[in-house]
Protein backbone atom coordinates (compact mmCIF):
# COMPACT_ATOMS: atom_id res chain seq x y z
CA UNK A 1 0.00 0.00 0.00
CA UNK A 2 1.44 3.25 -1.11
CA UNK A 3 1.48 6.84 0.93
CA UNK A 4 -1.45 7.67 -1.03
CA UNK A 5 -3.45 4.11 -0.42
CA UNK A 6 -2.95 4.95 3.49
CA UNK A 7 -6.14 4.96 5.42
CA UNK A 8 -6.41 7.56 7.65
CA UNK A 9 -5.37 7.26 11.04
CA UNK A 10 -8.23 6.87 13.91
CA UNK A 11 -8.57 10.11 15.75
CA UNK A 12 -6.04 9.80 18.93
CA UNK A 13 -8.53 8.94 22.14
CA UNK A 14 -6.14 11.88 24.47
CA UNK A 15 -7.29 14.59 21.93
CA UNK A 16 -11.05 15.33 22.65
CA UNK A 17 -12.45 18.06 20.08
CA UNK A 18 -15.45 19.70 22.37
CA UNK A 19 -18.69 19.94 20.33
CA UNK A 20 -19.51 23.97 19.75
CA UNK A 21 -21.45 26.24 22.67
CA UNK A 22 -25.01 25.89 21.91
CA UNK A 23 -26.50 29.57 23.04
CA UNK A 24 -29.90 30.32 22.84
CA UNK A 25 -30.72 33.28 20.51
CA UNK A 26 -34.72 33.41 20.49
CA UNK A 27 -35.09 36.19 23.02
CA UNK A 28 -32.37 38.48 20.90
CA UNK A 29 -34.35 37.37 17.62
CA UNK A 30 -37.64 38.46 18.82
CA UNK A 31 -36.03 41.86 20.15
CA UNK A 32 -34.56 42.67 16.58
CA UNK A 33 -37.79 41.73 15.15
CA UNK A 34 -39.64 44.05 17.03
CA UNK A 35 -37.20 47.08 16.66
CA UNK A 36 -37.60 47.84 20.43
CA UNK A 37 -34.64 49.38 22.05
CA UNK A 38 -33.15 46.40 24.24
CA UNK A 39 -33.45 45.87 27.79
CA UNK A 40 -31.12 45.59 30.30
CA UNK A 41 -31.18 41.64 29.88
CA UNK A 42 -31.31 42.05 26.22
CA UNK A 43 -28.01 43.93 26.70
CA UNK A 44 -26.44 40.79 28.22
CA UNK A 45 -27.63 38.36 25.75
CA UNK A 46 -25.91 40.18 23.21
CA UNK A 47 -22.86 40.39 24.75
CA UNK A 48 -22.82 36.75 25.37
CA UNK A 49 -24.33 36.13 21.54
CA UNK A 50 -21.10 38.56 20.94
CA UNK A 51 -18.58 37.00 23.26
CA UNK A 52 -19.43 33.12 22.02
CA UNK A 53 -20.37 33.67 18.51
CA UNK A 54 -17.54 32.61 16.79
CA UNK A 55 -17.73 29.12 18.56
CA UNK A 56 -20.97 28.35 18.99
CA UNK A 57 -24.34 27.28 17.57
CA UNK A 58 -27.61 29.08 17.65
CA UNK A 59 -30.82 27.64 18.97
CA UNK A 60 -34.16 29.19 18.29
CA UNK A 61 -37.16 28.15 20.43
CA UNK A 62 -40.02 28.10 18.48
CA UNK A 63 -44.10 26.71 19.36
CA UNK A 64 -42.76 24.34 22.06
CA UNK A 65 -39.79 23.38 19.68
CA UNK A 66 -35.77 23.92 19.11
CA UNK A 67 -34.00 24.74 16.58
CA UNK A 68 -30.61 24.18 16.20
CA UNK A 69 -28.45 25.89 13.21
CA UNK A 70 -25.46 25.01 11.53
CA UNK A 71 -22.48 26.08 12.63
CA UNK A 72 -22.06 28.35 9.17
CA UNK A 73 -25.89 29.23 9.34
CA UNK A 74 -25.28 30.81 12.83
CA UNK A 75 -22.31 32.52 12.82
CA UNK A 76 -24.85 34.77 10.00
CA UNK A 77 -27.42 34.86 12.34
CA UNK A 78 -25.49 36.19 15.68
CA UNK A 79 -23.45 38.85 13.26
CA UNK A 80 -26.60 40.27 11.99
CA UNK A 81 -28.21 40.33 15.60
CA UNK A 82 -25.04 42.14 17.22
CA UNK A 83 -24.43 44.18 14.05
CA UNK A 84 -24.73 48.27 14.67
CA UNK A 85 -27.38 50.42 13.19
CA UNK A 86 -31.02 49.94 12.90
CA UNK A 87 -32.94 46.28 12.77
CA UNK A 88 -33.97 45.23 9.16
CA UNK A 89 -36.63 42.47 9.10
CA UNK A 90 -36.33 41.75 5.90
CA UNK A 91 -32.25 40.67 6.64
CA UNK A 92 -33.47 38.67 9.26
CA UNK A 93 -36.04 36.62 6.71
CA UNK A 94 -33.46 36.14 4.70
CA UNK A 95 -30.81 34.47 7.05
CA UNK A 96 -33.66 32.50 8.95
CA UNK A 97 -35.33 31.32 5.49
CA UNK A 98 -32.18 29.53 4.44
CA UNK A 99 -31.01 28.49 8.08
CA UNK A 100 -34.13 27.40 9.35
CA UNK A 101 -35.01 24.29 6.46
CA UNK A 102 -31.81 23.04 7.28
CA UNK A 103 -31.49 22.81 11.14
CA UNK A 104 -34.01 20.68 11.16
CA UNK A 105 -32.69 17.48 10.41
CA UNK A 106 -29.57 18.46 12.89
CA UNK A 107 -29.56 17.48 16.65
CA UNK A 108 -27.01 18.42 19.04
CA UNK A 109 -24.44 16.61 20.33
CA UNK A 110 -24.05 14.65 23.71
CA UNK A 111 -22.06 16.86 26.22
CA UNK A 112 -22.79 20.17 24.29
CA UNK A 113 -22.74 23.26 26.43
CA UNK A 114 -26.16 25.10 26.31
CA UNK A 115 -26.37 28.77 27.56
CA UNK A 116 -29.72 30.34 28.07
CA UNK A 117 -29.02 34.05 29.06
CA UNK A 118 -32.13 35.37 29.18
CA UNK A 119 -34.84 33.18 30.93
CA UNK A 120 -36.08 32.04 27.68
CA UNK A 121 -38.81 29.10 27.86
CA UNK A 122 -37.54 28.38 31.59
CA UNK A 123 -41.56 28.12 32.41
CA UNK A 124 -41.90 25.47 29.98
CA UNK A 125 -41.18 21.86 30.87
CA UNK A 126 -40.60 20.71 27.71
CA UNK A 127 -37.11 22.86 27.79
CA UNK A 128 -36.08 20.10 30.73
CA UNK A 129 -37.05 17.40 28.57
CA UNK A 130 -35.33 18.41 25.57
CA UNK A 131 -32.10 19.18 28.11
CA UNK A 132 -32.39 16.07 29.55
CA UNK A 133 -32.99 13.87 26.50
CA UNK A 134 -30.07 15.57 24.65
CA UNK A 135 -28.10 14.89 27.72
CA UNK A 136 -26.78 18.21 27.28
CA UNK A 137 -24.43 21.04 30.03
CA UNK A 138 -27.25 23.21 30.56
CA UNK A 139 -26.01 26.71 32.07
CA UNK A 140 -28.43 29.63 32.70
CA UNK A 141 -28.27 33.30 34.00
CA UNK A 142 -30.02 33.62 36.42
CA UNK A 143 -31.25 37.88 36.35
CA UNK A 144 -33.17 38.04 39.23
CA UNK A 145 -36.23 36.62 41.73
CA UNK A 146 -38.34 40.11 41.79
CA UNK A 147 -41.64 38.51 40.17
CA UNK A 148 -41.17 36.04 43.31
CA UNK A 149 -40.06 38.49 45.65
CA UNK A 150 -42.36 41.48 44.86
CA UNK A 151 -45.20 39.90 42.63
CA UNK A 152 -47.57 43.39 43.19
CA UNK A 153 -45.15 45.09 41.42
CA UNK A 154 -45.12 42.79 38.49
CA UNK A 155 -47.84 41.57 36.08
CA UNK A 156 -50.41 39.20 36.58
CA UNK A 157 -49.89 35.57 36.71
CA UNK A 158 -45.97 36.79 36.43
CA UNK A 159 -44.77 35.21 39.70
CA UNK A 160 -46.14 31.95 39.12
CA UNK A 161 -44.75 31.70 35.56
CA UNK A 162 -41.29 32.88 37.36
CA UNK A 163 -41.52 30.26 39.91
CA UNK A 164 -41.98 27.81 37.11
CA UNK A 165 -38.48 29.08 35.95
CA UNK A 166 -36.66 28.91 38.71
CA UNK A 167 -37.18 25.56 39.38
CA UNK A 168 -36.60 24.25 35.73
CA UNK A 169 -33.79 26.17 35.68
CA UNK A 170 -32.36 24.25 39.29
CA UNK A 171 -34.16 20.93 37.55
CA UNK A 172 -32.25 21.18 34.22
CA UNK A 173 -29.11 23.13 35.37
CA UNK A 174 -25.09 22.38 35.34
CA UNK A 175 -24.52 25.05 36.50
CA UNK A 176 -26.04 28.56 37.00
CA UNK A 177 -24.64 32.09 36.51
CA UNK A 178 -25.67 34.99 38.46
CA UNK A 179 -25.32 38.56 37.97
CA UNK A 180 -24.49 39.39 41.35
CA UNK A 181 -24.23 37.46 45.09
CA UNK A 182 -28.01 38.93 46.18
CA UNK A 183 -29.22 37.04 42.90
CA UNK A 184 -27.95 33.61 43.80
CA UNK A 185 -28.44 34.55 47.75
CA UNK A 186 -32.11 34.99 46.51
CA UNK A 187 -31.86 31.42 44.48
CA UNK A 188 -30.55 29.21 46.54
CA UNK A 189 -33.17 30.11 49.31
CA UNK A 190 -35.72 29.62 46.99
CA UNK A 191 -34.19 26.39 46.27
CA UNK A 192 -34.10 25.24 49.87
CA UNK A 193 -37.71 25.79 50.23
CA UNK A 194 -38.89 24.20 47.32
CA UNK A 195 -36.67 21.12 48.49
CA UNK A 196 -34.36 21.53 44.80
CA UNK A 197 -30.24 20.58 45.23
CA UNK A 198 -28.63 23.73 43.88
CA UNK A 199 -26.08 23.00 41.26
CA UNK A 200 -22.73 24.65 40.86
CA UNK A 201 -22.98 28.99 40.95
CA UNK A 202 -20.92 30.87 40.44
CA UNK A 203 -21.21 35.08 40.83
CA UNK A 204 -20.45 37.08 37.42
CA UNK A 205 -21.05 41.03 37.66
CA UNK A 206 -22.34 42.35 34.38
CA UNK A 207 -20.80 45.45 32.14
CA UNK A 208 -22.99 48.65 31.47
CA UNK A 209 -22.66 50.26 28.26
CA UNK A 210 -19.57 51.81 27.51
CA UNK A 211 -20.57 55.02 27.44
CA UNK A 212 -18.85 58.05 25.42
CA UNK A 213 -16.73 59.84 28.12
CA UNK A 214 -15.72 62.62 26.09
CA UNK A 215 -19.05 63.73 25.68
CA UNK A 216 -20.00 67.27 27.34
CA UNK A 217 -22.61 67.40 30.10
CA UNK A 218 -26.02 68.65 28.92
CA UNK A 219 -26.68 72.26 29.57
CA UNK A 220 -29.33 73.21 31.26
CA UNK A 221 -31.25 76.30 32.94
CA UNK A 222 -32.69 74.59 35.86
CA UNK A 223 -30.62 71.40 38.60
CA UNK A 224 -31.97 68.47 37.21
CA UNK A 225 -31.90 64.76 38.02
CA UNK A 226 -32.04 61.74 36.02
CA UNK A 227 -33.78 58.40 35.76
CA UNK A 228 -32.59 55.47 34.03
CA UNK A 229 -34.98 52.40 32.82
CA UNK A 230 -38.58 51.10 32.33
CA UNK A 231 -41.37 53.21 33.50
CA UNK A 232 -42.87 50.24 35.70
CA UNK A 233 -44.16 49.85 39.33
CA UNK A 234 -41.15 48.50 40.91
CA UNK A 235 -38.78 51.04 40.19
CA UNK A 236 -41.10 53.49 42.00
CA UNK A 237 -41.33 56.25 39.86
CA UNK A 238 -44.38 57.00 41.73
CA UNK A 239 -42.76 58.34 44.73
CA UNK A 240 -40.28 60.46 42.73
CA UNK A 241 -43.46 62.35 40.82
CA UNK A 242 -44.71 62.95 44.55
CA UNK A 243 -42.07 64.48 45.54
CA UNK A 244 -41.70 66.90 42.33
CA UNK A 245 -45.38 68.04 42.77
CA UNK A 246 -44.06 69.05 46.70
CA UNK A 247 -40.90 70.52 45.25
CA UNK A 248 -42.96 72.74 42.95
CA UNK A 249 -45.59 73.96 45.27
CA UNK A 250 -42.99 75.02 47.50
CA UNK A 251 -40.71 76.47 44.46
CA UNK A 252 -42.34 76.84 41.75
CA UNK A 253 -40.18 77.05 38.33
CA UNK A 254 -37.45 77.22 40.28
CA UNK A 255 -37.89 73.53 41.03
CA UNK A 256 -35.51 71.06 39.66
CA UNK A 257 -35.88 69.14 36.44
CA UNK A 258 -36.77 65.49 36.26
CA UNK A 259 -35.88 63.83 33.40
CA UNK A 260 -36.97 60.14 32.80
CA UNK A 261 -35.31 58.12 30.16
CA UNK A 262 -37.08 54.89 29.57
CA UNK A 263 -40.18 53.76 27.51
CA UNK A 264 -43.45 52.81 29.50
CA UNK A 265 -43.75 49.54 31.26
CA UNK A 266 -46.84 47.85 33.12
CA UNK A 267 -48.03 48.03 36.94
CA UNK A 268 -47.34 52.20 37.02
CA UNK A 269 -50.89 53.45 36.33
CA UNK A 270 -50.22 55.83 39.34
CA UNK A 271 -47.26 57.00 37.80
CA UNK A 272 -48.85 57.17 34.01
CA UNK A 273 -52.07 59.17 35.51
CA UNK A 274 -49.58 61.73 36.61
CA UNK A 275 -47.70 62.25 33.98
CA UNK A 276 -50.47 62.37 31.43
CA UNK A 277 -52.48 64.70 33.61
CA UNK A 278 -50.33 66.57 35.98
CA UNK A 279 -50.47 70.13 35.05
CA UNK A 280 -47.93 70.82 38.08
CA UNK A 281 -45.31 68.35 36.54
CA UNK A 282 -45.94 69.80 32.71
CA UNK A 283 -42.26 71.23 31.81
CA UNK A 284 -40.86 70.08 34.92
CA UNK A 285 -40.96 66.09 34.43
CA UNK A 286 -39.43 65.31 31.15
CA UNK A 287 -39.80 61.70 29.32
CA UNK A 288 -37.05 60.65 27.31
CA UNK A 289 -38.18 57.56 25.86
CA UNK A 290 -35.74 56.92 23.45
CA UNK A 291 -32.07 58.00 24.17
CA UNK A 292 -29.01 56.94 22.51
CA UNK A 293 -25.24 56.67 24.25
CA UNK A 294 -24.36 59.96 23.43
CA UNK A 295 -27.43 61.86 25.21
CA UNK A 296 -27.33 59.29 27.75
CA UNK A 297 -23.80 60.26 28.75
CA UNK A 298 -24.98 63.90 28.01
CA UNK A 299 -27.52 63.73 30.68
CA UNK A 300 -25.30 61.84 33.06
CA UNK A 301 -22.37 63.78 33.16
CA UNK A 302 -24.45 67.32 33.48
CA UNK A 303 -27.24 65.94 36.01
CA UNK A 304 -27.11 66.51 39.96
CA UNK A 305 -27.34 62.81 40.44
CA UNK A 306 -28.75 59.58 38.96
CA UNK A 307 -32.14 58.67 41.17
CA UNK A 308 -32.78 54.94 41.43
CA UNK A 309 -35.47 54.84 43.90
CA UNK A 310 -36.48 50.79 43.07
CA UNK A 311 -37.83 48.70 45.67
CA UNK A 312 -36.15 45.93 44.00
CA UNK A 313 -33.34 44.74 41.41
CA UNK A 314 -31.65 42.16 40.48
CA UNK A 315 -28.50 44.08 39.37
CA UNK A 316 -29.14 47.86 38.92
CA UNK A 317 -26.93 48.75 35.27
CA UNK A 318 -27.64 51.97 35.66
CA UNK A 319 -26.04 52.79 38.83
CA UNK A 320 -22.52 51.45 36.88
CA UNK A 321 -22.96 53.59 34.13
CA UNK A 322 -23.55 56.53 36.27
CA UNK A 323 -20.48 55.79 38.39
CA UNK A 324 -18.49 55.54 35.03
CA UNK A 325 -19.13 58.54 34.12
CA UNK A 326 -18.47 60.27 37.53
CA UNK A 327 -22.21 61.38 38.26
CA UNK A 328 -23.64 61.00 41.86
CA UNK A 329 -26.24 58.12 42.62
CA UNK A 330 -28.90 58.64 44.96
CA UNK A 331 -30.77 54.90 45.38
CA UNK A 332 -32.74 52.99 47.63
CA UNK A 333 -30.84 50.55 50.26
CA UNK A 334 -30.52 47.67 48.77
CA UNK A 335 -28.25 44.83 48.87
CA UNK A 336 -27.34 44.61 45.08
CA UNK A 337 -26.70 48.31 45.23
CA UNK A 338 -24.23 47.65 47.81
CA UNK A 339 -22.26 44.83 46.70
CA UNK A 340 -21.91 46.38 42.77
CA UNK A 341 -21.04 50.47 44.38
CA UNK A 342 -19.55 50.19 47.89
CA UNK A 343 -20.44 52.77 50.09
CA UNK A 344 -20.13 55.27 47.17
CA UNK A 345 -24.04 56.24 46.44
CA UNK A 346 -25.79 57.74 49.14
CA UNK A 347 -28.51 55.19 50.46
CA UNK A 348 -32.52 56.23 51.24
CA UNK A 349 -35.00 53.96 52.88
CA UNK A 350 -37.28 53.08 49.78
CA UNK A 351 -40.44 54.19 51.25
CA UNK A 352 -39.10 57.66 53.23
CA UNK A 353 -39.74 60.25 50.74
CA UNK A 354 -39.32 62.89 53.15
CA UNK A 355 -35.95 62.11 53.07
CA UNK A 356 -36.01 61.71 49.44
CA UNK A 357 -36.86 65.26 49.23
CA UNK A 358 -34.49 66.65 51.44
CA UNK A 359 -31.42 65.10 49.91
CA UNK A 360 -32.81 66.14 45.97
CA UNK A 361 -32.75 69.65 47.14
CA UNK A 362 -29.83 69.29 49.09
CA UNK A 363 -27.66 67.81 45.82
CA UNK A 364 -29.15 71.15 43.81
CA UNK A 365 -26.74 72.98 45.40
CA UNK A 366 -22.96 72.99 47.48
CA UNK A 367 -23.85 69.64 48.39
CA UNK A 368 -21.22 67.95 50.76
CA UNK A 369 -22.60 64.73 50.39
CA UNK A 370 -22.43 65.37 47.12
CA UNK A 371 -19.23 65.96 46.83
CA UNK A 372 -18.05 63.23 49.09
CA UNK A 373 -19.11 61.14 46.13
CA UNK A 374 -17.22 62.46 43.68
CA UNK A 375 -13.75 62.29 45.37
CA UNK A 376 -15.12 58.59 46.18
CA UNK A 377 -15.78 58.05 42.13
CA UNK A 378 -12.01 59.25 41.63
CA UNK A 379 -11.20 55.07 42.79
CA UNK A 380 -14.06 53.51 41.10
CA UNK A 381 -13.65 50.50 38.87
CA UNK A 382 -16.34 49.71 36.48
CA UNK A 383 -17.16 46.09 36.08
CA UNK A 384 -16.58 44.98 32.53
CA UNK A 385 -17.35 42.35 29.95
CA UNK A 386 -13.63 41.28 29.86
CA UNK A 387 -13.50 40.62 33.58
CA UNK A 388 -17.23 38.97 33.14
CA UNK A 389 -16.66 36.61 30.96
CA UNK A 390 -12.78 35.49 32.66
CA UNK A 391 -14.81 34.48 35.47
CA UNK A 392 -17.52 32.51 33.61
CA UNK A 393 -15.08 31.16 31.30
CA UNK A 394 -12.72 29.93 33.84
CA UNK A 395 -15.60 28.45 35.67
CA UNK A 396 -17.44 26.61 32.87
CA UNK A 397 -14.12 24.67 32.82
CA UNK A 398 -14.85 23.31 36.16
CA UNK A 399 -18.27 21.67 34.94
CA UNK A 400 -18.03 18.01 34.80
CA UNK A 401 -18.32 16.64 31.53
CA UNK A 402 -22.04 14.79 30.86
Amino acid sequence: MTMVDRPPAPARNDVAVAPPILIDVSRSIWRYWSGRLPTGIDRVCLAYVEHFGPRAQAVIQWKRRRIVLTAANSRRLMALLVAPGLPSRQKLVAVLGKAIPTAFASAPQRGQLYLNIGHTGLNDDSLVTWIAHHGLRAVHLIHDLIPIETPEFCRPGEAGRHVQRMTNALRSASGIIGNSEATLTALRDFAAQHGLPPPPMVAAWLAGDVLPAEVAPTPADHPYFVVVGTIEGRKNHLLLLQVWKRLVERLGDAAPRLLLVGQRGWEAEGAFALLDRSIALQGVVIERGRCDDHELAGLLKGARALLMPSFAEGFGMPVIEALQLGAPVIASDLAVFREIADTIPTFIPVHDAGEWERTILDFCGPSPERARQIAAMRAYRAPSWEGHFAIVERWLETLPAQ
